[in-house]
Formats: C-alpha cells, structure tokens, sequence
C-alpha cells in the first residue's frame, strides 16, 4: 500500500514538474499519425461482386481510407494537418465515383481554452469554411496502461454519434428488377445522415506530454492522445519531436464560405443524395434497355 502510494505521489509530482517546464518555456510539439479506415466489402456491390473485383475496388478506395497527418501542438493550440503525397498510378478512370463523393477535410485547427475549432474543407469543386464548439466527450478514465513507442499509455474510453456523412452507409444496390419497383427501393434504402450512430471510442493517452490535444477532432485528456479508435477508423501516432529547434506557425484556416459543422453537414447529405439518385436513375435506364 505505501509503495503504490508513493508512486502515486511521485507520479503526481512529476506531472507538475512537467507542467511548470512546459509553461514556463514557449513550448511545441509536433506529432504525426496514420489514419486507417477500413471498409465492410461482404455487401458490397449488393454482393454480387468476386473477391477479385472487391479487392481492386478496395485498392483504389485505399488513397483516401489511408492517410497521414503531423498534429502542431502547444499547450493552448494545435493544427492537424495531411501530409502530402504523390498520387499512385491508376487513382483516375474508375475510381471517379469514390473521387466526386470525397469530402476532402484541409487544416484542422482547436483551441481548447475557447473549445472552439476551425476546419477548412472541399466539397465538389466548392470551399467551407466549418466553424464551430469543439466536441465535449464524457471520457472515462481507465487504469489499464500499454507502451507506445518510449511512452506510458493510459486508456480512456466514451460515446459519441457519427452525424452527417457517413461512408459506411453508401453502398451500391443490386441491379435487380426491384429497382424499377419505387417502393422496394424505399424501403431498401438507408438515407445518409437520417439515423445519427452511436460509436464507441477508444483513445490512449500520455500524461508524459500533458498537453490537452490529439488527433483531428479528439481532446479533453490529462495527456497527448497517441492512439484513438471509432468505429472502423483508428488513429495512431508514429513519431513525436518536443520543442523542435524551428517552430512552426500555427495558423487559423481562413478559407471557404464560413458554415456550421451541422450547415455542412445537411450540405453534403443533399449533395450526397442527388449523387446517389443520379446513379440509381443511370442503373434504372440501363434496366430499361436490356
């Protein structure tokens, strides 16, 4: 009992020691991350495709289900920002549909004094601006613990509910007769963004760098977050530089008309929609001709 008091204590400590460092001097890290989505292929195409079919669509699919991004933090701000990189061969042609549908997030910026962030995003040709609170988790703090590179992990889990798009819903519809027939398509179809999902979330966290920062919109922790998981995507860090000799600006978004995160979210569900009627109406009229 003295000895797990004593390392509490001596825990406690250092964490202030490392407070007062980091707050005394103008202290930056910068942490980068891979995000991995993986996406349910048994149904897809109405499951009605091969294996070998699945695994090329899966292929193309991969430049956007799997990306890299560097988190520029200090104590009070951050910028979650993708790396760059060069498109594979082959990303054109096919894979158009998956291109036109992409909701291509640009600079992520969170101030967790204001609770506030700050994201600029593409959507079919146009530039938003999303501006709005910072999503509040009720995190519940677990005493389970695992190494992640040099540092001492803490789990951490909560709730949350995926709104407006979600890709995992999106998937193509047999062509079957039943198409024709507007009142199986009804039923068959599940809207975009009509039944907000409830997700769990996993994050593991370094009361090591007690900053109150992680990855994209994830925060509120006694520690950098290094590993977080939702539902089929999972976010983990590779590499951590403190205090590097160049710091970097860490730079507001200011681009794009400024909307509400829920305002775009019932932007691209629209779209999405209209995108998604467009293709059944092509799928009926080829029905039509055979």
């Amino acid at each position: 009992m003295r000895n797990a008091t004593l390392k509490t204590t001596t825990l406690i400590v250092s964490l202030c020691l490392s407070f007062i460092v980091y707050s005394q001097n103008k202290f930056q890290g910068k942490a980068f991350y891979l995000s991995k989505t993986t996406v349910d292929m048994s149904n897809f195409g109405g499951g009605q495709l091969t294996e070998e079919r699945k695994k090329q669509i899966a292929d193309r699919m991969k430049s956007f289900l799997e990306k890299s991004f560097v988190l520029t933090f200090n104590q009070v701000e951050s910028i979650y920002k993708e790396e760059e990189r060069l498109e594979a061969p082959g990303q054109g042609g096919r894979g158009f549909r998956f291109g036109m549908m992409r909701n291509a997030g640009g600079d992520l910026y969170k101030n967790v004094h204001s609770k506030q962030f700050l994201q600029e995003h593409e959507f079919m040709g146009k530039q938003f601006l999303v501006k709005d609170d910072l999503p509040e988790l009720e995190w519940q703090l677990d005493s389970e613990t695992k190494a992640i590179g040099q540092y001492t992990c803490f789990k951490a889990t909560a709730r949350k509910k995926i709104t407006g798009f979600d890709f995992n819903a999106f998937r193509r519809r047999p062509n079957t007769e039943q198409e024709q027939d507007s009142t199986a398509i009804k039923n068959q179809e599940k809207e975009v963004g009509d039944e907000p999902r409830e997700v769990v979330v996993t994050a593991w966290y370094t009361p090591q760098i007690p900053v109150n920062q992680g990855p994209d919109t994830y925060w509120g922790l006694p520690g950098l977050i290094l590993e977080v998981s939702a539902d089929r995507t999972t976010i983990l860090c590779s590499k951590i530089i403190l205090n590097p000799s160049e710091k970097d600006d860490i730079t507001i978004p200011a681009k794009g008309k400024e909307v509400t995160q829920n305002e775009y979210d019932i932007i691209v569900k629209e779209k999405s929609e209209e995108m998604r009627e467009m293709f059944r109406s092509r799928r009926r009229n080829n029905l039509r001709r055979n």
